[in-house]
């Protein structure tokens, strides 16, 4: 467990899966995000995040505030995915939850666990261009982007509205 001032990053457990799939289904959470149809797509995302942890030793870890212990979301870092070749950090909140500083508090402290515990040289980020809160947040944390480096998402559909990515990169301190 990762702890902050206020949060826990923490392994995924069974009751977050409700919270989970209750995020999913909030339309200002998942607007620049592929929707899960389903409660079971919902869980397999869990089901590969706990995956990756036993696997890697890390993933985008459950996010639960310590005064009450509620699950809130997730941050953490991933194993990259093609086109990808680093770790990426990434997260996701409940909507209650955004304007609070918490993902900035997280990611921090996955940046901060990132460079204490893996060899990794960079971190990346990616989102959407018009995701301007979640990029907003990369340059807070000190990320870069490089334009020449944003790609089409390779699980997307020409023409789809999200297949335009940016990516934003740390290097190690």
């Amino acid at each position: 467990m990762i702890e902050t001032e206020r949060l826990n990053l923490r392994a995924w457990r069974d009751a977050d899966r409700d919270p989970f799939w209750a995020m999913a289904q909030d339309e200002d959470v998942m607007r620049y995000l592929l929707p899960r149809s389903s409660r079971e797509e919902s869980d397999a995302v869990v089901d590969h995040l706990i995956a990756a942890q036993e696997a890697c030793g890390h993933c985008f870890w459950a996010v639960e505030r310590k005064d009450d212990a509620r699950f809130i979301g997730f941050c953490g870092l991933m194993p990259a995915n093609g086109p990808l070749s680093e770790i990426e950090i990434g997260w996701r909140l409940e909507r209650v939850s955004w304007g609070k500083g918490y993902a900035r508090e997280a990611a921090l402290a996955s940046l901060d666990w990132a460079w204490r515990d893996t060899a990794t040289p960079t971190v990346v980020a990616i989102t959407v261009i018009e995701n301007i809160r979640s990029w907003g947040l990369m340059e807070r944390l000190g990320m870069r982007r490089d334009p020449s480096e944003d790609f089409d998402h390779p699980l997307l559909a020409e023409g789809h509205p999200l297949r335009r990515h940016i990516l934003y990169r740390i290097h190690r301190p």
